[in-house]
């Protein structure tokens, strides 16, 4: 009798903890960069976004608050990066610049894998899990292999339990590019645009084409 009363003691505080991870899932901390990663990364995103646009100056407007004016540049790709390199923290923290997506959106790297991990809330007018916040986990394939990138869906799984490939429509480990690059459209041209792309732990690298 005392076993079994154990035992029922044991499954309840094991339930109760799994409810409380998973249905009642607590937001995540938002990543900070130190100011030297800070750094770092703005000194990459730096690359891809216009810093000195200026618009025609409005009537009243004062000349010292307008931006410089943005000076010609010839066209050339001549010693031009083609490489993205970002480190799993510097993605989060690129995430942490909108604190409420931030607070439900994490990314792991490791060795060929992104596994992206969710808090999301539940309708209210959602069957039995209306009004609760549930912890999900997706688990991404990334790498390059036979002349092609790989992007293949590992799995996805519910409060910590994976859900049947069937409920996936069968999609679990197939090349999403090799399936469907052959039918055009977005596949075919991320393919086609790119020359290779590596996930580490902690890392990811994307090499574009010419």
């Amino acid at each position: 009798m005392g076993f079994f009363v154990l035992a029922v003691l044991v499954v309840a505080l094991l339930a109760g903890f799994w409810v409380k991870r998973y249905v009642y899932a607590s937001r995540f901390t938002p990543v900070e960069l130190s100011s030297k990663e800070q750094d770092v990364l703005q000194a990459k995103l730096s690359r891809l976004e216009s810093t000195r646009y200026s618009e025609p100056l409005i009537p009243g407007e004062r000349s010292r608050d307008r931006k410089p004016p943005l000076k010609p540049e010839k066209y050339s790709e001549e010693g031009a990066i083609r490489d993205i390199s970002l480190t799993e923290k510097e993605l989060n923290a690129m995430i942490a610049s909108d604190p409420e997506v931030a607070s439900r959106v994490a990314i792991d790297l490791s060795e060929n894998l992104v596994s992206i991990l969710l808090v999301l809330p539940v309708d209210e007018g959602f069957p039995v899990l209306g009004g609760k916040t549930l912890r999900f986990n997706l688990g991404v394939v990334l790498g390059f292999a036979d002349g092609q990138p790989v992007v293949a869906l590992k799995g996805i799984s519910l409060g910590g339990i994976p859900l049947p490939n069937a409920w996936l429509g069968n999609m679990k480990n197939r090349n999403l590019v090799s399936e469907f690059a052959a039918e055009g459209g977005f596949w075919k041209l991320f393919s086609d645009g790119v020359s290779d792309l590596k996930v580490r732990d902690g890392h990811i690298l994307i090499s574009l084409k010419e």
